[in-house]
């Protein structure tokens, strides 16, 4: 069940806010964890199970690390089991078919792996029990004693399926008592509505034309074509994921939560190394706080931090998936984030604001290339950009979707700004009745469309589905 499906729509999510609200405060984490494992079992019943070992196992590794607290030895040695375990399930579920087929190719043996679907959401929700246990170590969060209200934090449906990445610092005093006020569950469904209208508007619709242009054949395709396809990937994956991530923060807000912004207009940034402050923050912000930060950050010389970065941007490229493509993804934006650590930031910052956005928005769009095709295919489709092995640099297929996606892409790129919005805050902050009629039936109006979009939508994939 995803977010933009009509079951969750008009099914799902009224009847698990009616129950909620009807229960009172002492039972409402215990709905939320009925509602998320009901949530997760829709696709997958069997994973259910898993996801119950993870909150028990590190819940109870929580309370022995507490209890052991004084006793350093014994408490590093939960927190190595604890890591570890998680690590192992996140590693054969998600990595064990990747390394096995590696060991075939080199050693030329043919071990059979398992065919197993990957458990959905299974990279966020170990990340958030890796990072309780962590923090439970170093003492930065209390430990969670209810185990209700811990299985709350790990299954909440909102973000559990694809983030953002809760740290359990964010939300410890929400599990406990959270405020709920009209105001607030106002503001949770203008970000639902904006994140389906993102979604279901425009990333849906735009991702019909990459389809089109990624079964062609790569000898078939011009140049122009190639650039107009990746350019629509570019904006898909960015309204698709941005909006999911919307619509579970104003999830969250409904509940009570606040979860924190994933994303902050990165298709504005004029560096590689801003672009991802910028997008997939808590993702970012998880690897800097677990991973770069521990091994030395920037505090022990330049050999280290380059050691550092190429760590956090090897697991980058490897959470993300388990191909060869995605490492060479990861390793490629390490590359041009150790480049501009070492100088070019300091140019891109002198530039004119066109030139250095020029150059960001490049290297970003030749970088989906790599995360959505394998490496082969990506090499070809690269080239074909670039006019080599193309079939010409434009012909009329290629005229042809330009001139019936121009208003279209015209209208994505200008949605991929802060424009919009500060035109939807001023109105609203106006404070006039007829500015908030406005904006209200605005918001209904968006709410209707993609509604309607949805009921006769025969393509309406989530991208980081399985992530």
């Amino acid at each position: 069940m995803v977010f933009s499906s009509l079951i969750f729509l008009f099914q799902f999510f009224p009847a698990t806010l009616l129950v909620y609200y009807l229960s009172p405060n002492r039972l409402r984490n215990a709905v939320l964890v009925a509602a998320s494992l009901a949530f997760y079992a829709w696709g997958e019943p069997v994973y259910v199970f898993l996801m119950i070992f993870s909150i028990l196992f590190d819940y109870a590794n929580g309370l022995l690390i507490d209890k052991y607290r004084h006793r350093k030895s014994i408490a590093r040695t939960v927190l190595i089991f604890s890591l570890l375990g998680n690590a192992a399930v996140l590693g054969f579920f998600k990595y064990a078919g990747f390394l096995i087929d590696n060991i075939n190719r080199l050693f030329h043996v043919h071990i059979q792996a398992a065919e197993l679907p990957l458990p959905i959401g299974i990279s966020f929700y170990t990340f958030q029990t890796m990072s309780y246990i962590v923090d439970v170590y170093r003492g930065s969060v209390p430990v969670q004693k209810n185990i209700v209200a811990f299985g709350a934090y790990v299954t909440m449906f909102p973000q559990l399926v694809a983030g953002p990445i809760v740290k359990y610092g964010d939300i410890a005093a929400q599990l406990a008592s959270r405020r709920m006020t009209l105001e607030k569950f106002g503001e949770g469904a203008e970000w639902f509505i904006r994140g389906l209208a993102k979604k279901a508007l425009l990333a849906n619709p735009i991702g019909s034309l990459w389809m089109s242009v990624k079964s062609t054949p790569t000898e078939e395709l011009t140049a122009g074509y190639a650039w107009l396809g990746i350019i629509a990937f570019t904006f898909q994956i960015y309204f698709d994921f941005s909006g999911y991530s919307d619509m579970a923060r104003g999830l969250g807000k409904m509940f009570g939560f606040e979860l924190p912004v994933n994303f902050n207009y990165p298709y504005i940034s004029r560096s590689v190394t801003e672009f991802w402050r910028r997008w997939h923050i808590t993702l970012g912000s998880w690897f800097r706080e677990y991973i770069y930060i521990p091994l030395g950050g920037n505090r022990r010389g330049l050999r280290i931090q380059f050691r550092n970065l190429l760590a956090v941007w090897l697991l980058t490229g490897l959470w993300h998936g388990a191909s060869w493509n995605f490492i060479v993804w990861g390793l490629y934006f390490g590359f041009f984030v150790t480049v501009e650590k070492l100088a070019l930031l300091k140019w891109l910052q002198r530039v004119p604001a066109p030139v250095s956005h020029i150059y960001t928005m490049l290297v970003v769009i030749v970088g989906w290339v790599l995360f959505e095709m394998d490496l082969g295919t990506a090499g070809s489709f690269i080239g074909v950009m670039l006019g080599f092995g193309a079939h010409g640099w434009t012909d009329d297929r290629t005229l042809y979707a330009l001139s019936t996606n121009a208003i279209p892409l015209a209208a994505l790129a200008l949605c991929a700004t802060p424009l919009p919005r500060k035109a939807f805050m001023h109105l609203a902050q106006k404070g006039k009745r007829g500015d908030a009629i406005a904006v209200s039936a605005a918001y209904g109006m968006l709410l209707a469309l993609s509604t309607a979009y949805l009921v006769t939508a025969t393509y309406n994939p989530f991208l980081y589905f399985r992530f």
